[in-house]
């Protein structure tokens, strides 16, 4: 587990995070004030979601009261039933007929879970909404980041271990905070181009090409990718704006991920957006584009790897198992 202090949520946001018992997936929860609107734009073309639809400019339900993250594929979308029942709990919901229904969005990676027949269920959604917390993120190999990976082009096992990660931008009093579970098929890149996470070589401290495997004919295995991501942020914003923002913080994936968007992807941001500080749509989006390219940078450098599979800062220091380095 890794935190970083310099990167606390924005003010009434909380996170939470579980794994399965076996330890091979896991679940991440965005807890959002009331208040909060909510919105949401896919690019992956093989995404598994939840009431996304609810978070549509043209739907009619304003309000959003939290994200799941989590792993399993299609399966895991169980989990967010047991956030559901929390928060009913609670009496948070959408109001409507005398009844009250929380508004739960979620999406789903296809990892190491997935692949060894193992996903969340709405208890591990509920020991994540339990978890939930204000203080700093905690970052790697936590939640849905459990059985993330990077770098696929030649199949799981030339890969690394992903994870979750978490970054913010401020401007005077505005806030945007980006939290990524990065699991994705392509290569994770450096400002410079330089490889943070991919493919590895024959030995370390070496990496292929995502980009150049592709080129070659290469694909990897079809299913087990996708990054996600939620967008937090106390700028006062309606559902046409906050959608806006997930469309532009799309731009941080691009940045950090080469090549992103895969046919193999299920890549989606999510946005939650308080009751708070007038800002500008275009300013906020710009910011968590800037985020949200850091967040999956720190998720790959703050990763731990197991003995199966390193991560990247281990295998860029020839440790092929346990460890973790910094993130920029």
């Amino acid at each position: 587990m890794w935190a970083d202090g310099r990167s606390r949520l924005p003010s009434g946001f909380r996170v939470g995070h579980a794994a399965t018992p076996d330890g091979l997936t896991g679940v991440t929860v965005v807890v959002a004030p009331d208040g909060t609107v909510g919105a949401v734009d896919v690019r992956g073309a093989a995404p598994g979601t939840r009431e996304t639809d609810a978070l549509d400019p043209t739907r009619t339900v304003g309000v959003c009261h939290a994200v799941v993250l989590t792993g399993g594929s299609a399966l895991g979308l169980a989990a967010a039933q047991g956030v559901v029942e929390a928060l009913r709990a609670q009496g948070r919901g959408y109001r409507v007929a005398g009844a009250v229904i929380p508004i739960v969005p979620a999406a789903v990676i296809f990892d190491e879970g997935a692949r060894a027949g193992v996903w969340p269920d709405a208890e591990t959604g509920r020991r994540a909404f339990a978890s939930a917390r204000s203080g700093p993120v905690a970052e790697g190999r936590v939640g849905a980041g459990t059985g993330a990976t990077v770098g696929k082009a030649l199949g799981p096992e030339r890969a690394v271990r992903g994870g979750v990660g978490y970054a913010v931008e401020r401007i005077g009093a505005l806030e945007v905070g980006a939290l990524a579970v990065v699991n994705a098929w392509g290569d994770v890149v450096a400002p410079d181009g330089r490889i943070l996470a991919g493919v590895r070589a024959d030995r370390p401290g070496r990496w292929l090409s995502g980009r150049g495997v592709l080129a070659g004919g290469g694909r990897g295995a079809e299913g087990g990718h996708t990054t996600l991501a939620v967008v937090l942020t106390n700028a006062r914003l309606d559902k046409p704006a906050a959608h806006r923002v997930a469309v532009m913080a799309h731009d941080g994936l691009a940045r950090a991920i080469v090549p992103v968007h895969t046919a193999w992807d299920g890549d989606a941001v999510f946005v939650l957006a308080r009751p708070g500080i007038a800002a500008p749509a275009t300013l906020t989006g710009h910011l968590a584009a800037e985020a949200l390219a850091r967040a999956v940078r720190r998720a790959v450098c703050a990763a731990r790897g197991t003995p199966d599979l390193p991560a990247a800062p281990e295998w860029m220091a020839g440790r092929p198992a346990e460890g973790a380095g910094g993130a920029p």
